[in-house]
């Protein structure tokens, strides 16, 4: 008899232990797209440096899940690359937040982006920048990246379909300009349309299997080599520059 209760005791305790254990790991798993963008920002970016609140609150702040194939919404918040539609992908948050900090955007800053794709890292330049320019030459990208901003209620994102080489010089100079593609060298027009002082992130490599992340400031008329800032593998630049580089191979 006693030996019946004490293994029932026993029991009952284990059971207690497993539905504690059970009820713990499901309080401790994000419930919703808002707490992964919470951890994601604490772990992947936060952690590793970079402590801009700025920055971090653009991150908790745009739906990432939102700009990726919707299969894939669950592994948005991870540190990978995620696919995006049409073959690409989204760089790592760690990566992205790295240009961010690199680019130093203040609230009354005007901003060209040369390349949207779906529209993420436009949208996280959206809440650093008073006003961003973007530009997608791929009409299928362009669409699907207006239909984002529409849809999530960017007012200050101006996006428009064409060749990012002759950036948009209606609404030049930019304090600051960022490719998300890679040219073979830097566009004659991006230069030009720089502010004085302002500063440029680009991804130099074009076709190459090696390319570099550099960022540059414009000092009397001229783009000074800020620093190189890490190996990187971006999309090749498509246009205008392909022409470029067939008349000087």
């Amino acid at each position: 008899m006693t030996l019946k209760v004490h293994t029932r005791k026993t029991i009952t305790f284990m059971i207690l232990i497993a539905l504690s254990f059970f009820f713990f790991s499901c309080s401790s798993k994000p419930k919703s797209y808002a707490e992964k963008r919470m951890l994601m920002t604490e772990n992947l970016i936060k952690k590793r440096g970079i402590e801009n609140p700025r920055i971090l609150k653009a991150f908790q702040t745009v739906p990432r899940e939102e700009f990726v194939l919707p299969k894939y919404k669950e592994k948005a918040h991870e540190d990978i690359e995620v696919p995006i539609a049409f073959g690409e992908t989204l760089n790592r948050p760690y990566e992205d937040a790295v240009m961010l900090a690199s680019m130093e955007i203040e609230p009354h800053h005007k901003v060209l982006e040369i390349g949207t794709g779906t529209g993420y890292h436009t949208a996280l330049l959206s809440q650093l920048a008073d006003k961003v320019y973007t530009i997608e030459i791929e009409p299928e990208y362009a669409k699907k990246a207006k239909s984002n901003f529409e849809k999530l209620g960017y007012k200050n994102i101006f996006p428009k379909t064409g060749d990012g080489f002759a950036g948009w010089p209606e609404f030049a100079p930019f304090h600051r300009i960022v490719m998300m593609c890679s040219p073979s060298e830097i566009p004659i027009p991006l230069k030009n349309q720089l502010a004085e002082d302002g500063l440029m992130i680009l991804p130099l490599g074009g076709s190459e299997r090696f390319q570099e992340l550099f960022l540059y400031t414009k000092k009397n008329g001229e783009l000074i080599k800020v620093r190189s800032i890490a190996p990187t593998t971006f999309s090749p630049m498509k246009g205008q520059i392909l022409e470029m580089e067939d008349q000087n191979p």
